[in-house]
């Protein structure tokens, strides 16, 4: 498969970035869209090139470092499927592809296709610790939790923090994000003791980080990997007004 990629290149956070050709070929079906980047490095590297940096660290759909807008779409043309996920069958022999880092006015482009992501861990840090008791692990049946409540606490809490979510919002919204986080835990027994405290300090991180407001385009959940639910939101909409009016009793 021989295809023309259009990658940007951005030496650090303070230069100006542009796209750069790159012809490659011999490119296997087979390869994730990550080996290919690995592929042209290679290349790049024969040649005395400064190789592409992008992020990546499990390359299994699990740790959420892998994103990239492929031709303008978070992680690809595939549905919830992250980037090292995808594969370059999907792709036809003679394809342009423009490879992009994802955008926002958060996510600070590092280098290339790198950016900056740390915003998430300070909303996460937000929300603070539960107060569990340490030692002997408790019997399992002495915390009762329904069937229909684990399931919905573990759909909120696959969110891979990958920011498919704010790349994809026209507002640059962290609101999927920080809603996963914070319904994954109001729902469970655990997460009840500091559930007022963590939805306003994370509410407040989150603004204070500079994302963008939730218009409601509902974009979030169509470009998610993990297809996390826009109801996340109205949970956390419910969890903060409630948060208000009983922190001013």
């Amino acid at each position: 498969m021989k295809l023309h990629l259009k990658i940007w290149r951005q030496a650090n956070e303070q230069a100006n970035g542009m796209l750069v050709d790159y012809d490659l070929e011999d490119v296997s079906e087979h390869m994730s869209f990550l080996e290919m980047l690995d592929f042209l490095n290679e290349k790049l590297i024969k040649q005395g090139d400064i190789p592409i940096e992008f992020d990546h660290d499990c390359r299994e759909g699990i740790c959420g470092q892998c994103g990239v807008m492929i031709n303008g779409i978070a992680h690809g043309p595939l549905e919830h499927v992250t980037t090292c996920q995808l594969h370059m069958r999907v792709f036809k022999d003679g394809d342009t592809i423009v490879v992009e880092p994802f955008g926002g006015a958060v996510f600070k482009v590092k280098r290339d296709l790198k950016i900056d992501r740390s915003a998430f861990d300070r909303v996460i840090g937000a929300g603070g610790y539960i107060s569990v008791n340490t030692g002997q692990a408790p019997e399992a049946n002495s915390t009762r939790v329904s069937h229909d409540v684990a399931e919905s606490a573990f759909d909120s809490a696959a969110c891979i923090g990958c920011g498919a979510c704010v790349a994809t919002c026209k507002n640059g919204s962290a609101a999927l994000f920080t809603a996963a986080k914070i319904s994954h835990l109001a729902k469970l027994p655990q997460g009840k003791e500091e559930r007022l405290d963590r939805v306003l300090n994370m509410v407040i991180q989150m603004d204070k980080e500079g994302f963008g407001h939730c218009s409601n385009t509902e974009a979030c959940e169509v470009e998610c990997p993990q297809d996390i639910s826009v109801l996340n939101i109205a949970r956390m909409n419910w969890e903060y007004n409630r948060a208000r009016l009983l922190m001013k009793k």
